[in-house]
């Protein structure tokens, strides 16, 4: 068939269904950008690339459809980068296009030329560039289609003189491979494992959530009376209302969740790389079981065994995995204990609740003091755990929630629970600030009938803070964004007062500026709420007028200072002077 590179380019996406772009505008992108509306491809122009592309994040996350980043050349494709390797790290299946400098004129140095396959070498699954124009088709294909067989991103690089050549191709194939299924060997190995073991635990990745593995987990942790943890930021990876969830592992997670999978004879994690952060001691408990029979579900060979002693390893997705064990256990599969393992998992549950609903403060180590004089110098402000109190009072169940990187957030860790997958959308492990907002952004996009709320500290959203320009325009959908306003970088600031004498070197926000303020300004609803009363009503409204109005609020929630438990404990330590340093050594550069 005879066309443009364009029209293939565009055919392409087509056949593949991706109806959604994000980034912004470029020269080198517009011969297809042109096409969109015809094609039927929404282009969603952010304000930084770097919020397109966790938008886009976002989208997919929710959806479970692919969905596209695409920018200028050079500058616009650099701002991607952040986004990129946070969703390869979220394992979010995405489409980057890279224009490209013209082949004519690559490595002379001109007007915005970078090398963008060694951009990106190490934050995507796979890569390539097309080398000839009558290609343009072929390789979009295979770069699609390597990003679904590896849930991560994927780019196609692609020189902008090669647009608007006329061409004669077929348009490619499309081939599916059946996902894997873990071999005999290892799975009646994993099912031997767990039909004789009297404290099993299984604990549920992304894996779960990405291969749609929840109710076949569900069915295995019900034939054992197997306690369910779930993985850090996972929170959605198991329904929080049923009795056997007891809740995420790691920073500031589910103490009951690391009681119980402390006394682990047999733990079968299931859809999950084992990340280190993900199982680093919590409340002073070091809970990962040194002796349990580890089996490893990944669908991934290299991650199994990577972080973790295995006993077994099955590369394999997570629902036919879980669905093929169950289907191997014996009999008597789970007799053993049960009833006493109920009992115990009722009580860690219980206890654990208790504590949570009652933690008000957080805690200072000994030898500091900063939580004790941040309470004293606001007595009648929220405290970080109150403000998540009255969230979860005005927190829809159905809701899709989203999250930043920093210690406001990280305190609320342990308080979302959900009954469905595809509702918690974190950072992940790339950890990146300014997440919180374009992400919900991105999942309101793909879930237009679902409520959505992000959650940000000040110092996190500062990073996104220019989206409010975009998001406002009417073809935007309406969102509900919370700020944790506290005018100071927590994380960093703990760190400080742990290890650095409260020496806080670039921790302050300035106090004179209004989140809410500048949300009024383009166009939107800015809030602030004071108290736990005034941010649960608060948050109703906003939700109300999110849903039925199209209005998007941001909500100040106005805190104390009070700081959660560092982030790495296991990576600082306090220095000790050796040679010194004095500011009288300090020379003055000549000029």
């Amino acid at each position: 068939m005879r066309m443009t590179t364009e029209e293939a380019f565009i055919k392409t996406l087509q056949l593949h269904g991706i109806e959604h772009a994000f980034g912004i505008i470029g020269s080198a992108m517009m011969p297809i950008s042109d096409l969109f509306g015809e094609a039927g491809i929404t282009f969603w122009d952010c304000a930084h690339e770097g919020s397109g592309g966790m938008m886009a994040d976002g989208y997919t996350r929710a959806t479970g459809k692919m969905s596209m980043m695409i920018a200028q050349n050079g500058p616009g494709i650099t701002n991607f980068v952040t986004a990129v390797k946070t969703a390869y790290w979220n394992h979010t299946p995405l489409l980057l296009v890279t224009p490209q400098a013209a082949n004519k004129t690559i490595g002379q140095g001109g007007f915005q030329e970078v090398e963008q396959m060694k951009l990106f070498e190490d934050m995507v699954a796979y890569q390539e560039e097309v080398r000839d124009p009558s290609r343009v088709a072929e390789v979009l294909n295979r770069v699609i289609l390597q990003a679904r067989r590896h849930s991560a991103p994927a780019q196609i690089n692609m020189p902008r003189d090669f647009w608007t050549q006329v061409i004669d191709i077929d348009l490619p194939e499309i081939i599916e491979f059946e996902r894997p299924s873990g071999g005999d060997g290892a799975m009646d190995e994993a099912a031997k494992l767990l039909s004789e073991a009297r404290f099993p635990v299984i604990l549920n990745g992304a894996g779960v959530v990405i291969g749609g593995a929840i109710e076949a987990s569900k069915a295995l942790a019900e034939r054992l009376d197997a306690p369910v943890c779930v993985g850090y930021q996972h929170n959605d990876a198991f329904p929080g209302s049923h009795p056997l969830f007891a809740g995420p592992l790691g920073y500031n997670g589910s103490k009951a969740a690391m009681e119980l999978i402390a006394q682990a004879d047999v733990v079968l994690c299931l859809g999950t790389r084992l990340n280190p952060f993900s199982t680093l001691p919590g409340y002073g408990i070091d809970y990962w079981p040194k002796d349990a029979r580890i089996i490893q579900v990944d669908i991934n060979p290299d991650r199994i065994g990577l972080t973790k002693k295995v006993s077994v390893g099955i590369v394999g997705d997570a629902r036919k995995t879980a669905e093929g064990i169950l289907a191997r256990l014996s009999a008597t599969a789970g007799d053993a204990d049960r009833e006493a393992r109920r009992e115990e998992i009722a009580k860690r549950k219980s206890t654990w609740a208790q504590q949570l609903s009652s933690m008000d403060h957080e805690e200072d180590d000994p030898g500091t003091t900063w939580n004790e004089r941040a309470r004293a110098a606001k007595p009648d402000w929220m405290s970080p755990r109150m403000a998540w109190r009255a969230i979860q009072a005005a927190l829809p169940k159905e809701a899709i929630i989203s999250s930043d990187i920093g210690n406001n957030c990280a305190i609320g860790n342990a308080y979302p629970s959900f009954d469905e997958g595809r509702k918690y959308l974190a950072p992940g492990l790339f950890g990146p600030c300014g997440y919180g907002l374009p992400s919900i952004v991105g999942a309101k996009i793909g879930c237009p009938d679902v409520p959505v709320v992000g959650f940000a500290g000040d110092g996190a959203f500062g990073i996104a803070v220019t989206e409010l320009t975009a998001i406002g325009r009417p073809e935007w959908p309406a969102i509900t964004m919370i700020v944790f306003r506290n005018y100071q970088w927590g994380a960093e600031k703990r760190n400080s007062t742990l290890w650095f004498e409260d020496n806080f070197v670039g921790t302050e926000l300035d106090e004179k500026v209004s989140y809410a303020g500048i949300a009024e300004a383009c166009g939107l609803k800015g809030v602030q709420a004071r108290t736990m009363q005034d941010l649960t009503a608060a948050l109703h409204t906003a939700i109300e007028d999110q849903m039925k109005n199209g209005r998007t609020t941001l909500i100040e929630a106005m805190i104390n200072q009070e700081l959660g438990d560092p982030f790495r404990r296991d990576a600082m330590k306090k220095p000790v002077p050796v040679a010194g340093v004095d500011r009288a050594d300090m020379r003055p550069q000549a000029v």
